[in-house]
């Protein structure tokens, strides 16, 4: 599951691109005009952005330049209904990592969505693995000691995360912030919640997740 925005004024069409990211158990969030974009991409933390060139109030270029030139690297598929080439070339050269012209087919969006999620650290894996935990994100299941687990949205999504960013301490604030939706009122004792009964579930000797005392959760992988 990866946190997806979406930047697109043509509401029709950003319900379709939501709801077929919605149905790969990505976390989508949806804002409609430019400035509205600058806005989250500075307080919030996504894993890619969906963004559409021509948008009211700032353009798509004008974001992607934005974004990059204050060091965010979050990948970024622009949307456009400019075909020629010259087009194609400004897109890329503004920060764009893919370019996809409108009218499209939206298994090819998927596609490419998933191309780009592959590229960070973290995304090249097909099954994710920690002890004996297996996790395929694809197929939304995972596994301990070859027997199925079955875990709520908020628990899996927690656990992926976890498990791509092994070995690393993440704040009960970090936590929030990566896996529920920006504008969600959850706080750190729904995380706390969500985390007992994911211990329960796949850890319940407390020997993968730790907590790290006044300072926040660690997912333990040689």
């Amino acid at each position: 599951m990866a946190k997806i925005l979406i930047v697109e004024d043509d509401k029709q069409l950003a319900d379709m691109v939501r709801t077929s990211l919605l149905f790969d158990h990505h976390l989508v969030e949806l804002v409609g005009d430019g400035e509205a974009a600058s806005t989250h991409l500075r307080t919030c933390d996504y894993d890619l952005i969906v963004l559409d060139w021509g948008l009211p109030g700032k353009s798509g270029i004008e974001i992607c330049k934005e974004f990059r030139s204050q060091g965010g690297r979050t990948p970024i598929l622009m949307l456009t209904g400019k075909a020629e080439i010259a087009d194609k070339e400004t897109g890329l050269d503004s920060g764009a990592d893919d370019y996809l012209a409108k009218p499209f087919n939206v298994r090819e969006l998927t596609a490419r969505v998933r191309a780009l999620l592959r590229r960070p650290v973290g995304y090249t894996e097909t099954t994710l693995t920690a002890g004996n935990l297996s996790l395929d994100p694809i197929k939304h299941r995972v596994h301990r000691d070859g027997q199925p687990v079955p875990l709520l949205p908020k628990e899996f999504a927690l656990l992926e995360f976890m498990m791509r960013h092994p070995n690393q301490v993440f704040s009960p604030e970090a936590l929030l912030n990566h896996v529920w939706p920006s504008d969600s009122e959850a706080t750190a004792a729904a995380l706390r919640t969500t985390m007992k009964r994911l211990r329960a579930k796949i850890d319940p000797d407390n020997k993968l997740i730790r907590t790290e005392h006044g300072v926040g959760y660690i997912l333990e992988a040689s």
